[in-house]
């Protein structure tokens, strides 16, 4: 079985972080391994307090699951602090880890900042690059390149110029461009172009769902696909997971990570563990 390490926060309502990596890995049949950079209090509605864990302990963990079961693909979702991301790189050139995948988790979908300002810069000199794929959104693309984003044509622009900070492939997710009915994610390889497009799912339930997608491309990644190959399929897997996503709390519900699975045995997504 192939082994999956998600290096990022835990989300105690559930829905993102390392709980959604979590359940995305055990969706592509992967086998999931956590090394925890902060705890949050949050839920469906706020974030209501970050606290970082000692850079030291993050760097612990890595080595405990690297050294004894070994990785095949590692991604990073939220890591807060400069000092965190530079030992986060450091692990990962030390045990010699290529299949990096980056979500530069920036601000929660509530609008709480989950990345220091000023640990932007380390995030762009120190951790990209080693980084082989680098997942933004668009808000998050924008403060990386320090341009705003409105169209595809500048997407693509964002996806140059973050190239050229290190990571071999870079995917700028278009799901916050505004009022467009088709999304458009865009990926860059160095020399092209890939585009993924589908429409608008009409939900508000959308928490996790840059911590999803990473998950899968980084799921994807460990067991053999090439990131071109991975993209159409994390894209579809999205398209699922939003259009079955949960009616849970009174804000941003999250979405349902293991509705294909349901779908494939003939359940409705809805009705978990009534299927036993």
């Amino acid at each position: 079985m192939k082994r999956v390490l998600t290096i990022a926060g835990s989300d105690s309502g559930g829905g993102a972080g390392i709980q959604a990596d979590l359940k995305t890995f055990c969706a592509f049949g992967v086998y999931g391994m956590s090394a925890i950079t902060a705890i949050t209090a949050q839920n469906t509605q706020e974030v209501r307090v970050v606290y970082p864990l000692p850079p030291q302990v993050v760097a612990q963990q890595i080595e405990a699951v690297v050294s004894d079961i070994g990785v095949d693909a590692v991604k990073t979702g939220m890591l807060h602090n400069a000092a965190i991301i530079r030992i986060v790189a450091e692990q990962i050139k030390a045990w010699q880890i290529e299949k990096v995948v980056v979500d530069p988790v920036m601000v929660a979908k509530s609008g709480a900042l989950l990345l220091e300002r000023e640990a932007i810069e380390t995030l762009r000199g120190e951790l990209f690059p080693v980084t082989f794929l680098v997942t933004p959104n668009l808000e998050e693309a924008a403060l990386l390149v320090g341009a705003p984003i409105r169209n595809v044509e500048e997407m693509e622009r964002a996806a140059r110029l973050i190239h050229e900070m290190g990571p071999r492939y870079v995917l700028v997710k278009g799901g916050h461009l505004a009022e467009e009915k088709e999304l458009v994610d865009v990926l860059f390889d160095g020399k092209g172009f890939h585009y993924c497009k589908g429409e608008r799912i009409a939900t508000k339930n959308t928490h996790g769902t840059g911590c999803t997608y990473s998950a899968a491309l980084c799921a994807l990644l460990a067991l053999g696909k090439t990131v071109e190959e991975a993209f159409p399929v994390a894209h579809e897997y999205m398209n699922v997971v939003i259009t079955h996503a949960l009616p849970l709390g009174h804000g941003f519900g999250p979405t349902n990570h293991l509705a294909p699975l349901f779908l494939r045995l003939g359940l409705a997504p809805l009705s978990g563990g009534k299927g036993w």
